[in-house]
């Protein structure tokens, strides 16, 4: 079953965060654009990429969309808009301070648009 097909599920605090070979797992499930990022001082990992589009109107048709995906799934991205039409997103449940399958789930979703 592909990622994507899956629904988000309501995360409690005090959950785990993926192990190692999980992140792997997932990160052959979506696209290759998606990448681990350690941050430094102890962050939260997190899985990132970046999109470019060919003007700001679609730059941010794609935001909006993104938006209206992450409300469906109650599951919400950071979301970065700069040099006018680039747009970067990073995903991590913040309840559990690193990735969870939500994040592979949403990503997935993304990769869709």
């Amino acid at each position: 079953m592909s990622l994507s097909s899956l629904k988000c599920v309501a995360c409690k605090g005090g959950e785990p965060v993926l192990t190692t070979s999980e992140i792997e797992k997932y990160l052959e499930e979506v696209h290759e654009g998606w990448q681990l990022k350690h941050p430094p001082a102890g962050g939260p990992d997190k899985i990132t990429r970046d999109f470019e589009f060919k003007n700001f109107l679609e730059a941010i048709s794609f935001v909006n969309k993104v938006a209206k995906i992450a409300e469906e799934e109650q599951h919400h991205p950071n979301i970065y808009l700069h040099d006018y039409k680039r747009v970067k997103i990073d995903l991590y449940t913040h309840k559990i301070g690193g990735l969870h399958k939500n994040d592979f789930i949403l990503a997935s979703k993304i990769d869709n648009l």
